[in-house]
């Protein structure tokens, strides 16, 4: 049983790199989101490259008055991690780290299911659409407000998120037919 996790779990995540590969390398889905080109950006990134020395997340509010922050006004977020390109492919491999363990942890359990879910292939999609359903909501839609992504993005994030898990969810759920028992 375990020997089908794994086989299935591995089977998963070259699914996940695939679509991640094709979406992201190709289509540049993510850049499309979170790369945005900013108008005369040079000074803007030299401003921030002098202001911005410790790892974070900063928040750039308008002044406030009085009363308060005045309404309408907008709130911009900086996210600095403190490094830059040279760090690309170490990044990169643990993302990929992550997903193998994350495919394996949804073929284990889907493994130890109800009989129920594991005897129809569709249930099985289902499980793993479940999966890609609450990391969208958990996730994705947790990026959206204040310094974080617009409502438009964390939709199109999580939309991509349950499309994804549903993806892997058609291999995983086929490589780990029903075990018919003789007897």
């Amino acid at each position: 049983m375990m020997k089908r996790v794994i086989v299935a779990g591995i089977l998963g995540w070259v699914v996940l790199a695939a679509w991640t590969f094709v979406v992201n390398g190709i289509f540049g889905f993510r850049q499309s989101i979170d790369m945005k080109q900013l108008a005369g950006e040079r000074p803007i990134y030299e401003m921030l490259k002098n202001n911005v020395t410790e790892p974070g997340r900063y928040i750039c509010n308008p002044p406030m008055t009085d009363t308060g922050f005045v309404l309408n006004e907008p709130v911009y977020s900086i996210q600095y991690a403190g490094f830059g390109h040279e760090s690309a492919g170490q990044e990169s491999l643990l993302h990929m780290l992550f997903a193998l363990l994350a495919t394996l942890l949804a073929a284990w359990m889907l493994s130890t299911s109800a009989d129920r879910i594991l005897r129809s292939y569709g249930r099985r999609v289902l499980f793993f659409a479940a999966i890609g359903l609450f990391l969208a909501l958990a996730g994705e839609m947790g990026k959206y407000g204040i310094g974080g992504y617009s409502l438009s993005d964390a939709v199109i994030l999580s939309v991509h998120a349950i499309v994804q898990w549903t993806i892997v969810g058609l291999v995983v759920a086929w490589s780990m037919k029903p075990v018919v028992r003789q007897g």
